[in-house]
């Protein structure tokens, strides 16, 4: 791995997603868009909130993502746009603005059979949760407490832009072995997996059922260089540990920088932590 370049962040970013996400890449975007190479196609096997997605200008994108919930709510808003925008309005009036509400709308979001009302709850249990968490428990279902904030937003614009972005995507659950997997001349791709966890206690990988263990975190560096060998870019996000280190020592560019942590159990405690960025090329 060739030295890496470090530095302190600093950018200003265009287009913000609609969902709260931890690990939410638009913070670091300008630093992304600069490692990544150009190509016709950007395949993202960790879409997640889709910051990387909404500020690029690919001619065309395919993202995946292993969480069923998330890639139902993206295909839904691709296609209805403002009719499911307004859909969703209606959980964002103030009543259902409480710990009641909230706990009753968490249950029929886990029962729901429903595509378009288990969407449009995603959305609301995303803005009324707990500092936006993705969890679920060991049983598949979605398990954030309340988050108790006075004013939740309502990210109607973000929504509509995501809705004309869209266009130029497909959106599928996939693995991430799968989607890689899935590529063609002209491709590059953008992994963001769950992170290396810093210490015991910093572990969110359980976003969708399954978690994210080193053994996988050690897959995605072998595919990366084995998709660099057939002519296919990859660019992989990580915190910067010894484990990624070790992990990414085949890549042929690193970029490695300091970002504020903004989700904790504990919002004194919020630090800075080390990121890496390696280009597989």
């Amino acid at each position: 791995m060739d030295a890496p370049v470090t530095g302190q962040l600093n950018a200003t970013l265009a287009s913000r997603p609609f969902l709260k996400w931890a690990g939410n890449k638009y913070r670091v975007i300008e630093r992304i868009k600069k490692l990544l190479p150009s190509g016709s196609r950007l395949i993202e096997p960790f879409t997640g909130s889709a910051a990387v997605f909404l500020n690029t200008d690919y001619e065309h994108y395919l993202l995946s993502d292993t969480n069923p919930d998330l890639i139902n709510l993206y295909n839904i808003l691709k296609q209805e746009g403002n009719k499911f925008i307004r859909y969703c309005k209606r959980y964002f009036n103030g009543n259902y603005n409480n710990a009641e509400s909230y706990y009753q709308l968490r249950d029929r979001f886990n029962h729901c059979k429903n595509s378009r009302q288990k969407a449009a709850l995603f959305v609301y249990l995303n803005r009324h949760g707990y500092n936006g968490l993705c969890r679920y428990n060991a049983k598949g279902g979605y398990n954030v407490p309340f988050g108790r904030y006075q004013h939740p937003y309502f990210p109607q614009k973000e929504m509509l832009a995501f809705h004309h972005k869209a266009q130029q995507a497909e959106f599928i659950v996939s693995s991430f072995e799968d989607t890689m997997a899935n590529t063609r001349p002209g491709d590059v791709i953008y992994c963001d997996p769950p992170y290396v966890p810093l210490s015991n206690s910093a572990n969110f990988t359980s976003y969708s059922a399954g978690g994210f263990n080193l053994d996988k975190q050690k897959q995605l560096a072998l595919l990366a260089e084995e998709a660099a060998k057939r002519g296919i870019p990859v660019l992989i996000s990580n915190h910067n540990t010894r484990f990624t280190q070790q992990a990414y020592q085949m890549a042929t560019r690193s970029d490695t920088f300091q970002v504020r942590r903004y989700i904790s159990c504990n919002g004194e405690n919020r630090q800075n932590a080390g990121e890496v960025l390696a280009l597989f090329s």
